[in-house]
């Protein structure tokens, strides 16, 4: 795996220029040198101040301050609910950025560029379908936008609020790979709607898990009274899972997590308190990779695991930890032994919340927010409290100004007496999955587990679409531990990876209606919203002749939590192994090198993923020739910090 190191740690060097216009009058010009890059300048050529003049003229800023360090503000669009009140955000923001810009004294000596935003499918309405591909790409398409507005900008300060999961991700790889200050708000998440007819709390996945439902007006109310108001999906979700981890990683304050889209608190005190953390990190040269360190993900993901989270986590976390600077996130952050250990002996979750509870994170705001969980957690010796925060507190320290209550025992559950007694993800091995990419989410498992192990029979789809088609055509030839399998969706046979809550929610409620248990595994991905035996990220995918593509039906499938394994009882056998690898490489040679199975790249950004993606392992984002680029490669940080859950022995 090659080391890219692009440029040098070099310190903030700022220093004063003396250069003439073309009238002879000397103008003070700031530089900034920054991990060997510098800035774009503003220097004395009218064709450049022209429209530098121009905008500050036009946002009514002093033109005086044009040579000062850039601000500004930047958000995620997209085509849902989730987005709807990123806008109205953003603008505050900008107006109250603009109101406090000036050379009056208590002012800030910034100049003010306009409000940028990058765009995202919508997940919700676009599973199931084959324009799904495009969701975990947007991620990928967010960090370039950013990455070309940060950098052809030279913004010194960056305020980003985000929506949806994956432009999250995506805003904060690219700030940590501009490296200048930059800190980021959570737009929000939604109310949850309410039925009706029976009062009972409902959302997304509510829709989601009676699109099989006879009655066609029973699915209309729910899809019209499930997702009212604005804002991210409401339950631990990968949104709110996202949420909470860029929380704890330290480049969001921690109060501005929890609250709902339309919580005052958005638009009437937050703006000004991020201003201020803004200025703070300016002023004392917080950048983002001082404050997302080795020591900061592990908090971030033992927090997922105690908030029973998405699956999606273990994609966007290696992703970050790249754009950190760390190039083995096994090594350098968290190896799959260690967090199968922490998630099974160590960790428990601590909420009862959807998709596997009963409550949203509108509950668990109005019971403290997440900064009780945290602090839970670090008071249980779980989480280390030293790691820097945008604030300019350590987590410790913020935990302590903000003093939130102790768990209230019904949605926030404490680690003495946990929602459940272990974490909410597992991480498999074996030799379906030799990458230890393999990803169950334990906390929304119904059932199949004996002594912790499941035994099926290999059902074999080569895409959702296939599965989806038997779903709604003829479900009842899915039986009793059957282990579903569909595979050719992954990084680069999709191309993208689609997640499945179509197909997941179809197959829980076939569980539930017929009283029997169906696992699903896949080389795609999932929604924070399933629930089941489902296993995704399963790797190398089948598009790349990973074992997946090896598996026939009827084959026996063990997924065992005992020894965190995932196997093929017939891959075990050497001569079936060859056997089966040879038929699958003639299939691919006799056309062209690729397998007829994988989906068309019919866009060039499809194209682009099916050729540069990596492993799931990896993030599964875009590198050149699928090799992992980390800029300016670090090591981890020394701590003398234990995991230690004081209320457990052993």
């Amino acid at each position: 795996m090659p080391r890219f190191r692009l440029g040098s740690n070099l310190k903030t060097l700022a220093f004063n220029i003396g250069l003439k216009d073309n009238n002879d009058q000397i103008i003070t010009q700031r530089r900034n040198i920054v991990a060997g890059k510098r800035t774009v300048l503003i220097d004395s050529n009218p064709g450049r101040n022209a429209q530098t003049f121009g905008i500050a003229r036009e946002l009514g800023t002093d033109l005086d301050l044009i040579h000062e360090p850039s601000v500004g503000v930047v958000g995620n669009k997209g085509d849902s609910q989730c987005y709807m009140g990123v806008q109205t955000k953003v603008e505050t923001i900008h107006q109250r950025l603009n109101d406090r810009i000036g050379q009056e004294e208590g002012q800030l000596r910034f100049r003010l560029v306009q409000p940028e935003y990058t765009i995202a499918t919508s997940d919700g309405m676009r599973n199931g379908t084959r324009e799904m591909r495009y969701s975990l790409i947007g991620r990928e398409v967010t960090n370039d936008a950013l990455c070309e507005h940060l950098s052809a900008s030279g913004l010194e300060g960056t305020i980003a609020v985000v929506a949806c999961d994956k432009p999250p991700v995506g805003t904060m790889a690219a700030l940590l790979e501009h490296d200048r200050p930059g800190i980021i708000m959570s737009d929000g998440p939604i109310r949850p709607g309410a039925d009706s007819q029976t009062g009972e709390a409902i959302d997304i996945i509510t829709g989601f898990q009676i699109a099989a439902h006879p009655d066609e007006e029973h699915k209309r109310r729910i899809a019209c009274e499930a997702c009212p108001g604005i804002g991210s999906c409401g339950g631990i979700f990968t949104y709110n899972t996202m949420q909470t981890f860029i929380g704890v990683v330290g480049l969001q304050p921690l109060e501005m997590v929890s609250p709902p889209s339309d919580d005052p608190r958005r638009l009437q005190e937050f703006p000004d308190k991020l201003i201020d953390h803004l200025a703070h990190m300016i002023a004392h040269d917080i950048t983002p990779r001082k404050i997302v360190t080795s020591q900061s993900l592990r908090n971030a993901m033992i927090v997922s695991m105690a908030i029973g989270g998405s699956t999606n986590v273990m994609l966007h976390a290696p992703e970050l930890a790249r754009a950190a600077g760390y190039e083995d996130f096994a090594r350098d952050v968290m190896s799959p032994e260690e967090f199968n250990h922490l998630s099974e002996h160590v960790v428990p979750v601590l909420l009862d919340a959807r998709p596997f509870g009963r409550y949203s994170m509108v509950d668990i705001d109005e019971k403290g927010g997440v900064q009780v969980i945290v602090r839970e957690l670090m008071d249980a010796g779980l989480i280390n409290g030293d790691t820097l925060t945008c604030t300019g507190e350590t987590l410790a320290e913020q935990i302590q100004r903000l003093d939130p209550p102790a768990p209230d025992g019904t949605v926030i559950y404490s680690v003495a007496k946990p929602f459940k007694p272990t974490g909410g993800l597992r991480v498999l091995g074996g030799n379906l999955s030799p990458e230890h990419s393999a990803v169950l989410k334990l906390a929304g498992v119904e059932g199949g587990l004996e002594d912790n192990v499941f035994t099926g029979r290999a059902r074999v789809f080569d895409s959702e679409t296939e599965l989806l088609d038997t779903l709604a055509n003829d479900p009842d030839s899915i039986e009793n531990n059957d282990m579903i399998i569909v595979r050719y969706e992954g990084p680069a046979g999709a191309p993208g990876m689609p997640e499945m809550l179509d197909s997941t929610s179809r197959i829980t409620t076939l569980c539930r209606e017929k009283n029997i248990v169906v696992g699903l595994m896949t080389d795609a991905r999932f929604s924070g919203g399933s629930v089941g035996l489902v296993i995704g990220h399963v790797g190398p995918e089948a598009a790349l002749g990973g074992p997946i593509a090896l598996v026939e039906d009827g084959d026996e499938i063990i997924v065992d939590l005992n020894s965190n394994e995932l196997n093929c009882s017939q891959l075990f056998d050497g001569a079936t192994w060859e056997s089966r690898e040879e038929r699958w490489k003639e299939t691919v040679n006799d056309h062209g090198g690729q397998h007829p199975s994988v989906n068309e790249a019919n866009t060039r950004l499809l194209h682009r993923m099916r050729h540069l993606a990596v492993s799931a392992a990896q993030g599964a984002g875009m590198h050149p020739n699928r090799e992992f680029m980390v800029i300016d490669c670090r090591d981890p940080e020394p701590s003398n910090f234990k995991i230690k859950n004081r209320h457990r022995g052993g």
